[in-house]
């Protein structure tokens, strides 16, 4: 065996130890299929408000440019979905991903601790970690890793744990052993995510329209939410898990191990009058470490408004 095989899996079986589902290997290159995707995308405005999505575009494509000397691509998966007896009773929605702590402080750690690691067995070497930060194509490099495929509903899916992962990578100047990248889709002529989705975001198979899609409005979009919405929210306050929820694979889903990503917080419970009744302290002491930070105490008092409102209207209809 030679080294490059060896370190990397001693990568891999260190990252399994820390907790991560599913680690995978590619070379650094430019993902130049990747290049007219990315392009059409944005050219159709589907990313709405989101500006710095159009900037970095030729970092997005190539790793080399982020780190200097880059060989490998280290991608990581780690699974949010909740276990078995989690019990959430708020009668206003939180996508899953956002019931505990914010991930991408647990993970960074993580990646952190992983790289300790490397670096007592290589030495110092130059390297990126990233969680959700920085311009890098995560599914992609997902993808070309083995982890998974890309389904209608634009989700890395797993084919043994279904798509509730949160995806990382550390891009490092190590030569490692590349995985064979994942081959074929395994959608098959299934549309229930598109078919599912509230507000018709998902335009085409694998193609995102960002400006329908109820994460973005909730999380991303800082204006008013419009009204052309205001029958769709289905009491979703802070992203949306509608495309996962009905999507075949996810009967598989791997229940995840992390303290910190189960559910957490009095808000669990919560009852509409209570969701309406938040207050500025309150919003920080319950979400002060949770990912309804990025939305902000505003922000989420307004989904809370829009939501109840888009109830209303759709039970008036």
């Amino acid at each position: 065996m030679s080294p490059d095989e060896k370190l990397s899996i001693l990568i891999k079986q260190k990252a399994l130890e820390l907790g991560f589902n599913f680690c995978g290997i590619s070379k650094a290159r430019r993902l130049d299929e990747e290049a007219p995707r990315l392009e059409s995308w944005l050219r159709k405005g589907h990313h709405g408000k989101m500006a710095y999505m159009e900037n970095h575009f030729d970092k997005r494509l190539d790793p080399r440019l982020l780190v200097e000397d880059a060989r490998s691509v280290i991608s990581l998966m780690i699974s949010y979905s909740p276990q078995l007896n989690t019990r959430v009773s708020s009668e206003l929605k939180v996508s899953k991903y956002a019931w505990g702590a914010d991930y991408h402080f647990v993970i960074k750690e993580k990646l952190n601790q992983l790289v300790d690691f490397i670096a007592e067995t290589t030495g110092p070497f130059s390297h990126r970690v990233f969680v959700d930060s920085a311009p890098v194509l995560d599914r992609a490099w997902a993808v070309n890793a083995g982890l998974g495929w890309i389904g209608r509903n634009t989700m890395l899916i797993s084919r043994r744990h279904g798509s509730f992962f949160f995806l990382a990578e550390i891009i490092a100047d190590l030569t490692l052993t590349a995985d064979n990248p994942f081959g074929g889709n395994y959608c098959g002529d299934c549309t229930r995510c598109m078919d599912a989705c509230p507000t018709g975001a998902l335009t085409a198979p694998h193609e995102l329209d960002a400006k329908k899609c109820i994460s973005y409005l909730t999380i991303e979009l800082k204006d008013a939410i419009p009204e052309e919405f205001s029958t769709q929210l289905q009491q979703w306050i802070f992203g949306c898990d509608v495309c996962q929820d009905v999507c075949p694979w996810n009967r598989f889903s791997i229940a995840g191990n992390e303290p910190a990503f189960q559910p957490e917080g009095e808000w669990t419970g919560w009852t509409v009058r209570e969701w309406q009744a938040l207050e500025k302290t309150t919003f920080k002491r319950v979400f002060g470490k949770s990912p309804l930070t990025r939305a902000g105490f505003l922000k989420l008092k307004n989904n809370i408004s829009f939501a109840l409102s888009s109830a209303e209207t759709k039970n008036g209809d």
